[in-house]
């Protein structure tokens, strides 16, 4: 029974941090879309180009996020391995990201920012799932 109990509090944590981990990654969406349409439609720079941009300045914003609300950690000594982990995910994630996109916008002839939100989408699956796993493994 005492199993039981433990394992339903580890999902519960997991879950809690999930949707945490989503409220942030709702508000790195926001900076996502924000950085790439600027740069895209502003300024003119390449597409990809801009959707890297984003996607490196929602990284940041999403790590400092999640650093200090979503697991909790405050050791200072931690934070240059912790970000290290955080951002060789992240360029991991943009690869995946940028394929994705390429996918969705230029086979598929979806539109831009449509095939950016379903690449975001799946991206958000591997960067939850390896930053709890390794990123913030003391938390």
């Amino acid at each position: 029974m005492v199993a039981f109990f433990d394992y339903m509090h580890i999902n519960q944590e997991l879950i809690t941090k999930f949707l945490m981990f989503s409220v942030v990654g709702a508000s790195g969406v926001v900076v996502d879309f924000a950085i790439t349409w600027l740069f895209k439609e502003k300024v003119k720079i390449h597409k990809y180009v801009a959707n890297s941009l984003g996607f490196i300045t929602a990284t940041v914003s999403n790590y400092l996020l999640n650093r200090y609300w979503t697991f909790y950690t405050q050791d200072a000594e931690a934070r240059f391995n912790e970000f290290s982990k955080f951002f060789f995910i992240a360029l991991i994630g943009l690869a995946i990201n940028n394929a994705i996109l390429y996918f969705f916008h230029e086979k598929l002839k979806w539109n831009f920012y449509l095939s950016k939100l379903m690449a975001i989408g799946i991206v958000s699956i591997w960067n939850f799932s390896f930053n709890y796993l390794y990123t913030f493994t003391n938390s």
